[in-house]
């Protein structure tokens, strides 16, 4: 079955995607900025500055309930224009830190910079976060998280037409391939036949050996029950494409059962243009694979 695009409603996301959010004025404008690339699991980074405990984890539950998915990168800070920002070594944190550092090279013999952690801005203090208005810090994030959102919904439509149009080659790769499979018993059935009368001259043939060695060739050599499953995963491909839930993991799965299924048909069969079906499709779903690995 050909899938049809623009029919139905795009739900897949891509993990991909940037969003900015800005709340306040003067001094206590809060910029939240995040930015997004794919990973197996949901990675989350901090950085500007300093949050209290409970708003922290205020952030991290939004992001975990709006998210997902994904390695993430979010920056809080207040106005980089307002020039009267008080700013200050942050002695405690540096000291803390260093004293980690050093507990890791102790216990586990690695040796880890600062900077595999943190970055410069983490040990500068601004103001007193107990000044900073917590609200507008999750208005700032929601802000960012509606781009972000907005931006990978944009960036899956993308691949969902990337991906319906690889199906539909691996659609048409499969029906060839089926139709120069039916074509096979009848003609090594009228080779063997015509390569035996040759050999026994005048000889008659044995009409039902010849058919049960047709039949054991075929058998070795059919390739109907790949074919089935492979149309069966693409009518889930296809399913997995409108689901409202993250199915990255579910159809990276699809992609790997397609692909036994794939081998398995090319190392069955001994026609020269089905193993060219067979190498056309795997390039096909690599193409697949990839686009997968950024799905949510």
């Amino acid at each position: 079955m050909i899938l049809k695009k623009g029919k139905n409603k795009l739900m897949i996301k891509s993990m991909t995607g940037f969003g900015r959010g800005s709340v306040g004025r003067g001094k206590n404008k809060i910029d939240v900025e995040i930015r997004s690339v794919n990973s197996r699991f949901l990675e989350l980074k901090l950085r500007g500055i300093n949050l209290e405990p409970l708003i922290e984890h205020e952030i991290r539950k939004l992001i975990d309930a709006t998210v997902i998915r994904g390695s993430l990168q979010i920056r809080i800070d207040l106005n980089s224009n307002y020039n009267h920002q008080k700013i200050s070594f942050n002695n405690e944190r540096f000291e803390l830190i260093q004293s980690v550092l050093k507990n890791i090279h102790v216990k586990y013999g690695q040796r880890m910079s600062l900077s595999d952690i943190i970055t410069t801005h983490d040990l500068l203090k601004t103001d007193d976060p107990a000044s900073i208005n917590q609200k507008n810090i999750i208005k700032a994030l929601s802000n960012a998280i509606n781009q972000l959102i907005e931006m990978r919904a944009k960036e899956g439509k993308q691949i969902y037409d990337d991906i319906v149009k690889r199906i539909n080659n691996l659609t048409i790769a499969i029906d060839n391939t089926e139709k120069i499979a039916k074509t096979y018993k009848n003609k090594k059935q009228d080779k063997l036949h015509s390569t035996i009368s040759d050999l026994l001259n005048t000889e008659k043939i044995d009409e039902n050996r010849l058919i049960q060695e047709v039949a054991y060739l075929s058998e070795r050599t059919d390739v109907t029950e790949e074919i089935v499953r492979c149309r069966s995963h693409f009518e889930q491909l296809n399913y997995f494409l409108k689901h409202k839930d993250p199915v990255g993991k579910r159809i990276n799965f699809l992609i790997q059962e397609i692909g036994r299924e794939i081998n398995t048909i090319g190392s069955k069969s001994l026609q020269i243009e089905i193993t060219k079906n067979v190498v056309q499709m795997k390039d096909e779903l690599e193409k697949i694979r990839e686009q997968v690995q950024n799905i949510l």
